[in-house]
């Protein structure tokens, strides 16, 4: 191990590992000294041969067909195949419909018109003409950018937002143009309690080039965003508004004279739209004279149908069971689709309902399918192509009928892949469910060793996230860094992941939400108990070496293992962490704790630098000098009280890089095996008899 120091705002201590260095008192595995793990790693980050062959395809409108680009042997070019849905071989079709592009939307309706930038105003040039005229007018003095530019079907108006960032303050980065003389740009960051961007949104009549600022309320601490577009093919523009905290969204209509009314309203102490925003947004229904909206209202997520006027009609989905996305409507015969798992919040299936809300829901994904499914409907929802993978086992991707789900043909099967992974899937992952008390019981899976012999123990090694914004057990394909772990259980580790309370599970609103007011303490909590409990469950569990792993939130919840179970926990390695939640951005933190000024307890119990005394394991804090999100600054604030408290541990900074750790050749690479020789040197892998691990 060499030790150097790294300037940065203040000297830091740079931990590098030396590839060939070998602290561990045990033999290395065979595998991570012959090669094998990093070519399993090359193969994965370098090759990206564990990611599935891509399908692109565009349905035709008619539905009759679909349209996929490939690519010409015999000169390189790309050349357009369309094929016949119901036989899934070319064709050409009687009449093709042109699909709209990027630089298409920009052209008005009737084409008479383009919607052009010029020093980040916004222009409308008149096609036959090619007279220019300005549409918004920036005050030089403030930072104002435009975005959601839409025309109307009228072809006369378009819809405008205006985001002003002056009052957002900037923090300074380097950039590492000289060595010697970086220069310095300056970067909007909204933090907690601090002042956002402000929003307006406008509608242009294109004739006379004015621009109506509709009256939004503004509040002094600000509000954001979610769907501004026009309203059923009317000439009314539909503008979604979130308060600051998320805790209260609004829908209007306005019209291109100024005209408002609401039409949609709800609130809630916690929150109505998460960071994942899958409540976001409408659907229009019945030419636009109604619509179905998503809503947690009655402690589940469900689709609601209201009329334009905002009168609500019906519940399209009663029951215990939460709404996980939005699939297709089908307003011929009477049907909306989304996707659910009522049994398995591992999973995601396709059900529907009748849109007038009668009759139960029925699932349409076969029940000998289990897994994770996604279809991409044909404009006619009769036609779908449709991708299923379980977290074992590739994707593929089929055309089928909706009726009866019938497969017409496999579009795309990737059978390397699948060969492939049944050379790495030596047993198959489990997943169980761990109950900690008290009606709770948290979603897992485990991946053991390619030598696995349950007559022994294995050590533990957790892979968490834990926050509100993402699962990790999902029953996918790719899903919980699953092709780098893999090859980490193939070293000599049980490698387990548990979805505690507050990860974005379908388990309903309270599931969800009892992490509001402080991101931390429960997790911590509940993956422990998950942990003693797997361990009771499984008695290959070895619970004298177990460490733990996460990236972002999961870096949090990695300190805060090590921080507040020190007994629990003997190796942690935090990738970019947020030790000062209160340094974070406001966009996410404040959905879930609000402010400190609001919240101060909730600030203290959830940031881990409070409780970095407990620390007794052994800590990798690993982190990029050029973060945009969990900037380096808020984890050098625990790097100070680590120092102050004599703590030892260990710390890498990759030079320039920001959250994802990927800028720079090798960066992806080097990243994983830095995580795994840390775990190796610090927590022995492979098999001990029960006695040989009491005695450790």
């Amino acid at each position: 191990m060499i030790r150097i120091l790294f300037s940065s705002s203040v000297f830091v201590l740079l931990m590098i590992l030396c590839a060939h260095s070998d602290l561990s008192a045990e033999p290395l595995p065979k595998a991570w000294v012959d090669g094998t793990t990093l070519a399993r790693l090359k193969s994965v980050y370098e090759r990206n041969e564990f990611r599935p062959d891509p399908f692109q395809a565009r349905w035709l409108p008619d539905s009759s067909g679909y349209s996929v680009e490939q690519t010409d042997p015999s000169n390189g070019r790309s050349t357009t195949v369309h094929f016949n849905v119901e036989t899934a071989k070319p064709f050409d079709p009687q009449r093709t419909v042109e699909q709209p592009s990027n630089s298409r939307r920009l052209v008005s309706p009737d084409g008479k018109y383009k919607i052009e930038f010029q020093d980040r105003d916004v222009f409308v040039r008149s096609l036959e003409t090619d007279k220019l005229a300005q549409l918004t007018h920036r005050t030089p003095d403030r930072d104002i950018s435009f975005r959601g530019l839409s025309w109307c079907a009228d072809g006369k108006h378009v819809s405008v937002i205006e985001v002003d960032q002056t009052l957002v303050k900037q923090r300074s980065m380097l950039v590492p143009e000289d060595p010697s003389y970086p220069a310095v740009r300056e970067q909007r960051f909204a933090r907690v309690g601090g002042k956002i961007a402000a929003h307006r949104v406008g509608i242009v009549n294109v004739e006379s080039s004015k621009c109506e600022w509709l009256p939004l309320e503004s509040p002094d601490e600000g509000f954001y965003l979610g769907t501004v577009e026009w309203a059923g093919g009317t000439d009314e523009l539909l503008i979604e508004r979130l308060s600051r905290s998320r805790d209260v969204r609004e829908f209007f209509l306005a019209k291109p004279d100024g005209e408002m009314k609401r039409i949609f309203h709800e609130s809630d102490p916690a929150w109505v739209v998460a960071s994942q925003a899958k409540n976001s947004g409408l659907v229009w229904i019945r030419d636009g004279n109604e619509f179905i909206v998503i809503s947690e209202k009655d402690g589940w997520r469900h689709a609601y149908r209201y009329s334009r006027a905002g009168k609500e009609l019906s519940l399209l989905t009663p029951g215990n069971y939460d709404i996980i996305d939005r699939a297709t409507v089908d307003e011929t015969n009477r049907w909306y689709y989304f996707y659910a798992s009522p049994e398995n919040a591992t999973e995601r299936y396709l059900y529907r309902v009748s849109l007038d809300g009668s009759g139960k829901p029925q699932r349409i994904t076969p029940p000998n399918q289990p897994g994770t499914h996604d279809y991409d409907f044909s404009p006619d929802a009769k036609w779908a192509f449709h991708t299923v993978s379980t977290f074992d086992t590739p994707p593929i991707v089929e055309l089928i009928e909706v009726a009866g789900h019938r497969t017409v043909a496999v579009v795309r099967s990737n059978e390397e892949l699948h060969q492939l992974a049944r050379s790495v899937v030596h047993h198959p992952t489990e997943f169980v469910q761990l109950d900690i008390g008290n009606d709770i019981s948290l979603d897992a899976w485990m991946m053991k060793p390619k030598d696995f012999d349950e007559t022994k123990q294995y050590p533990v090694f957790i892979y968490v996230y834990g926050e509100p914004h993402s699962q990790t057990v999902l029953n996918s394909w790719g899903a919980g860094q699953s092709h780098f772990l893999r090859a980490v259980a193939d070293l000599g580790y049980l490698v387990v992941s548990i979805d505690n309370r507050g990860t974005p599970a379908p388990k309903g609103a309270a599931w969800r939400r009892a992490i509001f007011g402080s991101l931390g303490p429960l997790s911590t909590e509940e993956q422990a108990a998950g942990l003693k409990e797997l361990a009771r469950m499984r008695p290959f569990v070895d619970l004298s070496r177990v460490g733990i792993w996460g990236w972002s939130g999961g870096g949090s919840n990695t300190l805060n293992a090590m921080f507040r179970q020190p007994d629990v926990y003997h190796v942690g390695i935090a990738v970019v962490p947020k030790p000062q939640p209160h340094l974070y951005n406001a966009w996410f933190q404040e959905i879930y704790m609000r402010t400190r000024e609001t919240n101060p307890g909730g600030y203290q119990r959830s940031a881990p630098i409070h409780y970095a005394e407990g620390l007794k394991g052994k800590l990798l804090i690993v982190t990029g000098s050029g973060e945009t999100n969990t900037h380096i600054q808020i984890i050098e604030g625990l790097v100070d009280r680590l120092i102050e408290l004599g703590k030892p541990f260990d710390y890498m900074v990759y030079p320039n890089r920001d959250h994802g750790l990927q800028e720079g050749t090798g960066t992806l690479i080097h990243v994983r095996m830095l995580i795994t020789r840390y775990l190796l040197q610090n927590l022995p892998p492979g098999p001990r008899t029960k006695e040989a691990s009491d005695a450790h």
